[in-house]
């Protein structure tokens, strides 16, 4: 497992963490239910996301995209379902929760490179006032 796999595996589980400390519906019982509920969440995403997106392409067209959440949010239950310490309590906390684990993980995960080095933009004045 290469670090930038780790580095992210991590970021996910803390979104899981915070997430379940701010929000109500969601509750971990600890680092370890995280971690494994964010590996569930990383393996469920590669496996069946893809899948269901082609599945309802039709209604996801429709609502320009809106239901994506609503797989988001299926995704979570299901790994709520096989972690025992990781609970979500019903539909509108999994919607919420799960765009509040996915901005979380982007953000953070958008710092680190593949080779799990953190990148950010130098930028510099030169002497025609532009930046570079």
């Amino acid at each position: 497992m290469g670090i930038g796999i780790g580095l992210r595996w991590l970021i996910l589980t803390l979104a899981v963490l915070l997430t379940a400390y701010v929000m109500d519906g969601i509750h971990v019982s600890g680092f370890l239910s995280a971690f494994f509920a964010a590996a569930v969440l990383g393996i469920l995403n590669a496996l069946f996301r893809p899948i269901l997106l082609i599945l309802t392409l039709p209604i996801n067209i429709l609502t320009l995209g809106l239901f994506t959440f609503l797989i988001n949010a299926a995704l979570l239950k299901m790994a709520s379902a096989i972690i025992p310490g990781f609970e979500v309590t019903g539909f509108w906390t999994a919607v919420f929760g799960s765009l509040m684990i996915s901005i979380i993980s982007w953000l953070m995960t958008s710092l680190v490179n593949d080779r799990g080095g953190i990148e950010y933009i130098d930028l510099r004045k030169s002497d025609d006032d532009r930046w570079q």
